[in-house]
């Protein structure tokens, strides 16, 4: 090939290759840097959208962990009020019902027992005022409350279109006192509710025996559906518990899900950065040879 003072074709290959090689070389470094194959929608559009979406996903997911989180401590709060208004021999409506069962007895002081029935009946009215978790309140409840909650517990997305699951409370099932005195203790049923029974003025006749029947199949009644109350609360504990166990799982099946579309493979990075510098160090060369080439043609003229 005939030399030329101004065409070097030699050194037009050498630059074109080592642009080549500089060009591979800024990208395994951005990769090395990033930890990202498809960094940016460039790099894999259709890769990159994927994976966005799938990143959005698990930010709602993130956000159903934690109103997953304030659930269950709402139904844990309400949970643990119900159990103790059930009570046990020494409170709750278990030890109402056995004074009651004690008022039988012919020629006991009915006035002593109802000073103690009236402290129940007053420790578990502040027992269901008390059960407030971030201003809400299941067992104490007012006309502002709502009839039913719905507590967040998945989220999915089907192509574009999203769905949210909850679970479905009806604040009636576990209300023990209400403005409109509904409630399971304070709703009248005979001559008065739970939270309104009395009797100090019984005596032993056969009327104010019947009338102490009827209250005690009145607390009978009222343990069998708070401690169903309770019951239900604790399934659905069961259930968020569940759900949140899922949802952090799932979570990590994203992450990993997106780590294969986008993740750049390190070893196989830090081998090809070895490979391109080394070829970048001889396209220097290469190039620094083929620019002597018009040095060379000054000696044809000496």
């Amino acid at each position: 090939m005939a030399s030329s003072l101004l065409t070097n074709s030699a050194a037009m290959t050498a630059l074109q290759t080592l642009r080549s090689v500089s060009s591979q070389l800024a990208t395994t470094q951005n990769r090395i840097s990033t930890g990202q194959r498809v960094a940016t929608a460039s790099d894999n559009a259709a890769y990159w959208s994927i994976a966005t979406s799938m990143r959005a996903d698990n930010a709602a997911l993130s956000a159903v962990s934690d109103s997953l989180g304030l659930s269950a401590a709402t139904v844990d709060t309400e949970y643990t009020a119900l159990t103790a208004v059930v009570g046990d021999k020494t409170g709750g409506l278990t030890k109402l019902q056995a004074l009651l069962v004690e008022a039988k007895t012919a020629g006991i002081d009915r006035t002593k027992i109802q000073a103690d029935i009236t402290q129940i009946q007053q420790q578990m009215k502040g027992t269901a005022d008390a059960a407030t978790f971030n201003g809400v309140n299941w067992l104490s409840t007012t006309a502002a409350t709502p009839a039913t909650f719905n507590l967040v517990s998945s989220f999915s997305r089907v192509g574009g279109t999203p769905t949210i699951g909850s679970i479905t409370l009806t604040i009636a099932n576990y209300s023990l006192y209400t403005a409109t005195q509904t409630g399971i203790l304070d709703k009248v049923s005979g001559p008065a509710s739970v939270n309104t029974i009395n009797i100090s003025a019984l005596t032993d006749s056969t009327a104010d025996q019947t009338t102490l029947d009827g209250y005690i199949t009145q607390l009978t009644t009222a343990i069998n559906s708070v401690s169903s109350a309770a019951a239900d609360l604790g399934a659905v504990k069961n259930r968020i518990s569940t759900n949140t166990e899922f949802v952090k799982t799932l979570m990590d099946s994203v992450d990993r899900g997106v780590g294969q579309l986008v993740d750049a493979d390190m070893n196989a990075e830090s081998t090809r950065l070895q490979a391109l510098q080394t070829q970048q160090q001889l396209g220097v060369q290469a190039l620094s040879i083929a620019n002597q080439n018009s040095q060379s043609i000054l000696s044809l003229f000496k």
